[in-house]
């Protein structure tokens, strides 16, 4: 016995009362009504940003005089201006 049989028919998601939509139009309203959903629901996750340099406090104490040793080379320059 299988249970597809006994299902009940699902209800369409989406209904069309007016107009003649075409797939496009479709696909842009089902996008737009899915985000929607999320953005009410809370679904999306808290993106966790990189900590910065200048507020890292293990970059304080990685190096003993509290600053890290200077090298020469390309990009130099950027190393320079960074915290500890």
């Amino acid at each position: 016995m299988s249970h597809d049989a006994d299902a009940a028919p699902e209800r369409p998601v989406l209904r069309i009362v007016r107009g003649d939509p075409d797939e496009v139009e479709i696909a842009a309203l089902t996008a737009a009504l899915t985000g929607l959903a999320a953005a009410q629901s809370g679904a999306a996750e808290p993106r966790e940003e990189p900590m910065s340099l200048w507020g890292d406090p293990v970059a304080a104490v990685r190096h003993p005089a509290g600053r890290r040793p200077l090298r020469p080379g390309p990009h130099a320059w950027r190393a320079s201006a960074l915290p500890g």
